[in-house]
């Protein structure tokens, strides 16, 4: 953890949540299209697939745990957005299980198109357990995140061959990955995280948003049919922290924290994006360097040991899923 960066990464975001409003999300064509939101019953989730039912969006698939609070949140878009019901559905995902991502995957393989993937759904927790075979942290925020996006691929290629409109994948992130430290990404990546004798649950979740930028970064340079992107929509009301956030928590989030429609504005224009936000780390709806754990020359090292690893792991689970892509 570079000192001076992950000063700058805190530092810009305090700043950022006093001080910057972000744009409100509007212009954006998305007539005919379709659109697929993880987590997308609460927090930033849910306000993400109010603006894009907003929009305009022909189909907006609520990927959710629970179906009864999908059903109750798609009623809540649609009263407050005046759509048709049939422009929402709700499917089943568990983001901690390969074979519910997998179903997932299949049946949207079915959707006469698919153009945009917000994958929302996350996890934050300093509890160690262990889900399928990685740290839960790991087996939501990194591994089946890239599993899901890996085999949606095909269907976002097809669609785009179809429509002549530029698919996009949009994998929420966080200024805490400036903070994540390096230490356990030597060697055997997996096992370290994976160790309950050494695995450093304090900065889980800052260093799975790193694993995601290396991951997005190394995907984007192999495929240029999409554009990939992870924005940052800062520290938010979101429910992300649990339900019994402890006190400095609670006044952190009091005095700094975005609301989390505010917030949600990252992930629509990240959706809205083109191009020029390929493989790239967005904050404040703007392109910006990432922490110098990624830039450096260690960072490059690490960042190519982690995906070839990652892949060797996602070749596991569905055999041939990055030669599909």
């Amino acid at each position: 953890m570079p000192i001076l960066s992950a000063a700058h990464g805190v530092s810009s975001t305090i700043f950022s949540n006093l001080f910057i409003d972000l744009p409100y999300p509007a212009g954006g064509d998305l007539s005919g299209q379709t659109v697929i939101v993880t987590g997308a019953n609460t927090g930033l989730g849910l306000e993400c697939s109010r603006h894009l039912v907003r929009l305009g969006v022909q189909k907006l698939i609520m990927g959710v745990r629970n179906l009864d609070k999908g059903a109750k949140a798609k009623q809540d878009i649609l009263a407050s957005t005046q759509k048709e019901e049939s422009c929402i559905e709700v499917w089943p995902i568990e983001m901690a299980s390969y074979a519910s991502v997998q179903d997932f995957a299949a049946r949207a393989a079915g959707l006469p198109r698919l153009d945009v993937l917000v994958a929302n759904a996350g996890l934050m927790t300093t509890d160690f357990s262990i889900y399928e075979d990685n740290e839960t942290t790991i087996t939501v925020n990194v591994v089946n995140t890239l599993l899901l996006c890996l085999l949606l691929l095909p269907k976002m290629r097809q669609s785009a061959a179809q429509s002549n409109v530029l698919p996009r994948i949009v994998i929420p992130n966080s200024a805490l990955h400036y903070l994540a430290p390096l230490k356990e990404l030597e060697g055997d990546i997996f096992a370290n995280l994976n160790s309950p004798k050494t695995a450093d649950m304090a900065s889980r979740y800052p260093l799975s948003k790193l694993l995601i930028i290396y991951a997005i970064r190394e995907l984007a340079s192999r495929v240029d049919y999409v554009a990939i992107n992870t924005p940052n929509p800062s520290f938010c009301k979101s429910g992300l922290v649990g339900e019994d956030p402890g006190f400095g928590t609670k006044l952190f989030e009091k005095v700094l924290a975005r609301s989390t429609e505010m917030g949600s504005r990252a992930l629509v224009h990240g959706a809205l994006s083109g191009k020029e936000s390929h493989g790239q780390y967005l904050t404040n709806c703007h392109v910006q360097i990432p922490s110098s754990s990624v830039t450096n020359a260690k960072g490059a090292r690490i960042q190519k040991a982690f995906f070839d690893q990652l892949v060797e792991k996602l070749e596991r689970i569905v055999p041939g899923v990055m030669s599909r892509i």
